[in-house]
């Protein structure tokens, strides 16, 4: 009897090689036909996910309207060209290195791609979540692994789906036995992950370990560090305290953009400043147990000083020499709506501590003025976070990531297993598109886009043209 995890893995590797041949026009076409569907099944799928996940009506029908919107954008974009890196080289006689061939390169599908489905977010880094689309964009079957906390939501946007792509393209599969074989499987050809360190790292370590190792783009863990700036401090004191509070109790702190770690220059103000904090219940039980344990962990390094562990939101409180002196402290994540509120002496001090963070997926400067021309250590601030952050906000909090073209939602390690790629956005698809240079290879044979006249953005002997 065929299991569904082989029935799910033949049928990507069987449309492997039709799906990558489809034009961008075709696969634009899936993805609006799979939004609308969904769009079309939001009264039934909203309260499903509500019962599912503790979330409110509003987050759902939000996340649901996101969802369709970057299916629609990935839509938009391959029928513009803009998601193949096009590149052509005439030959050229007189090189300065030697006679040069024509070459002209693109990206092609990666193959069948894996899927898991986070938790967060049960609709839009879920089974048609940003990995999913953009893998399709991309012109790759994908199979989804479903995430065990919404899994009869995940069994029916599948079935909403489904319908809407050719058969192999996309499948389902659920089980953590059968996630750890397809990353194994040799018809995956990449994988796309959003969730947990540990889990992230030991399916990393599977992809890295096969006989043919492939990319694993995971989104792992991030603690997010906030700079408030002296002068930042003096001139919106109350409006950063109160954007503070939102931003760490938003979704009840399940944002993995949440501000986990805010430095400042006077913490008793600071705490004084910040306004009570709320927070509805947890995603699951699961979630919450993870939360406490990791709140009493950072309870044993340093002080708790406002609400306490296992009681809803929590602030913990040291200074930026302490820890210094325990830098793993920087690293723990505490996943729900609780942050570590570190004073420094002067900005070299707050700069020592960006300095031992790892890798993150933002980074945050709460200063003076907008521009930053009233502010002095506004430069310095911003490029150090860059050292280690995907995106670095200035003046803003860093839950809300917005889907656009010019998005970057990942960073070094542990945020991500690949530093170079972004999971929002339509960079996304690059994940699943792998160069090739096609030389002195005849206009008929050539991929559509590096023909001659081919329409679309391309890069031709140097010069930009749109």
């Amino acid at each position: 009897m065929t299991t569904p995890l082989e029935q799910a893995l033949a049928g990507a590797a069987g449309a492997a090689r039709s799906t990558a041949r489809t034009t961008p026009a075709e696969r634009a076409g899936w993805l609006r036909a799979a939004a609308a569907a969904l769009d079309a099944a939001a009264a039934e799928l909203v309260p499903l996910a509500m019962s599912e996940s503790r979330l409110p009506e509003a987050r759902l029908t939000g996340e649901l309207a996101r969802t369709t919107f970057q299916a629609r954008l990935f839509a938009d974009r391959l029928e513009q060209g803009l998601l193949h890196d096009v590149r052509v080289d005439h030959a050229d006689p007189d090189w300065p290195m030697g006679p040069r061939p024509d070459i002209r390169r693109t990206q092609v599908p990666i193959g069948p791609v894996l899927v898991f489905a986070a938790g967060n977010f049960p609709f839009a880094f879920s089974v048609f979540g940003g990995d999913t689309v953009s893998a399709l964009a991309a012109g790759c079957p994908v199979v989804v692994k479903a995430h065990p906390g919404h899994p009869e939501l995940s069994r029916r946007t599948a079935a909403v789906v489904a319908p809407h792509l050719p058969g192999g393209v996309f499948a389902l599969i659920e089980g953590e036995d059968a996630g750890s074989a397809a990353v194994q499987d040799p018809r995956i050809r990449a994988v796309g992950f959003t969730g947990s360190t540990r889990g992230g790292r030991a399916l990393f370590d599977l992809a890295a370990a096969r006989p043919d190792p492939i990319p694993f783009y995971g989104e792992l863990g991030s603690t997010n560090p906030v700079v408030v700036t002296p002068a930042g401090w003096t001139a919106r004191a109350e409006e950063i305290a109160a954007g503070f509070a939102g931003s760490v109790t938003l979704g009840s702190g399940q944002f993995c953009t949440k501000p986990g770690i805010v430095l400042v220059p006077d913490a008793e103000a600071f705490l004084a400043a910040v306004p009570e904090l709320s927070a509805g219940p947890m995603l699951n039980e699961r979630i919450e147990s993870g939360f406490c344990a990791a709140a009493g962990e950072m309870a044993e390094a340093v002080t708790v000083v406002r609400g306490e562990v296992g009681g809803g939101p929590v602030l913990f409180r040291s200074t930026a020499a302490e820890v210094l002196k325990r830098p793993d402290l920087l690293e723990l994540e505490v996943f729900g709506p609780a942050a570590l509120i570190l004073e420094y002496a002067d900005v070299p001090e707050a700069l020592q501590v960006l300095d031992a963070v790892g890798g993150q997926l933002t980074g945050t400067v709460q200063g003076a003025a907008a521009d930053g021309g009233a502010d002095p250590d506004a430069p310095e601030l911003v490029a150090r976070l860059a050292e280690h952050a995907g995106r670095v906000l200035w003046n803003q909090w860093p839950t809300g990531v917005t889907v656009s073209d010019a998005q970057q939602h990942g960073g070094p390690y542990p945020a991500t297993t690949a530093p170079l790629t972004t999971s929002v956005g339509t960079a996304a698809a690059a994940r699943f598109l792998r160069p090739v240079a096609f030389q002195n290879v005849p206009e008929a044979a050539l991929p559509a886009e590096l023909r001659e006249n081919a329409p679309g953005p391309r890069r031709v002997d140097g010069i930009t043209q749109p």
